[in-house]
């Protein structure tokens, strides 16, 4: 019995329709190029012989897996010399990637050293173009209490949200930098972007049931703090350090205690 109304029927509306999510969902579930996607989720654009090393596989194999990405709307490739670079198409691929992470079983590390990086993408992350994880998290919420920004209390209410999920780009608050907001972001050298891009825009992180920055403002504090040195990427990985520059500023600039955050992240 099929009954028209809630999930089922919409899945199978759209199943029927335009909206044939077995397509993506086939690109991705291949282990290689779910490699692809993931060495590329940090917003960078990568040669397909460095894409072959992270999914493990040769540059003749992985050469097919990309071509399939770039024609099912994964990626985008552009020519630079005599190399094709490679990135996501849209951040709308990059949370599709971070939502489907949430579904997935939990991570149960195997090894001293992938239960530190577990840790480590909990304390801080890229998300596309803005900071995740607890530190991403700390960092609005921080600006919210200072009234920087204005619009919602940055918690996650799944009793209370209409279209925001988990790990996915938020819809149902309108948050606004005020005029006493440029002057904290300012503090930092932070200046308001020029930009067609949304201001504000957040996501509901993954690591816990808050918001983090995102839109063209995340996207501009991100690069300014990888200016001052106060987080820098690690090789290969979304995983960002914050190196002691980074602990005095954070402390300095918005009272973010990161002993304290590994130890939530550690939790």
């Amino acid at each position: 019995m099929v009954y028209r109304t809630g999930i089922r029927w919409r899945l199978m509306r759209d199943l029927a329709g335009d909206a044939n999510f077995l397509t993506p969902a086939a690109l991705i579930g291949d282990q290689t190029r779910a490699r692809i996607l993931l060495a590329l989720l940090d917003n960078r654009a990568l040669p397909m012989t460095m894409l072959a090393t992270e999914a493990g596989v040769a540059p003749s194999t992985v050469s097919g897996h990309l071509t399939q990405l770039v024609e099912g709307g994964l990626l985008t490739v552009r020519r630079q010399g005599r190399h094709r670079y490679y990135s996501l198409a849209s951040a709308e691929v990059a949370h599709a990637l971070e939502t489907l992470a949430k579904l997935a079983p939990p991570f149960t590390p195997r090894s001293l050293r992938s239960g530190t990086r577990a840790r480590a993408m909990r304390l801080a992350r890229t998300c596309y173009d803005h900071l995740a994880g607890h530190l991403g998290v700390s960092v609005m919420q921080a600006l919210i209490e200072r009234k920087a920004l204005i619009g919602g209390n940055g918690v996650h209410d799944p009793a209370r949200s209409v279209k925001d999920r988990l790990s996915a780009p938020g819809w149902d608050l309108t948050y606004e930098v005020t005029e006493h907001g440029w002057t904290v972001l300012g503090e930092v050298g932070v200046e308001p972007p020029r930009t067609a891009r949304k201001a504000v825009r957040y996501c509901v992180d993954w690591t816990e049931q808050r918001h983090h920055l995102s839109g063209a403002v995340g996207a501009v504090v991100l690069e300014r703090l990888l200016e001052l040195g106060w987080v820098v990427k690690a090789p290969n990985s979304r995983v960002v350090r914050v190196p002691d520059k980074g602990v005095h500023g954070f402390r300095e600039w918005l009272g973010i205690e990161m002993d304290a955050l590994r130890t939530r992240a550690a939790a």
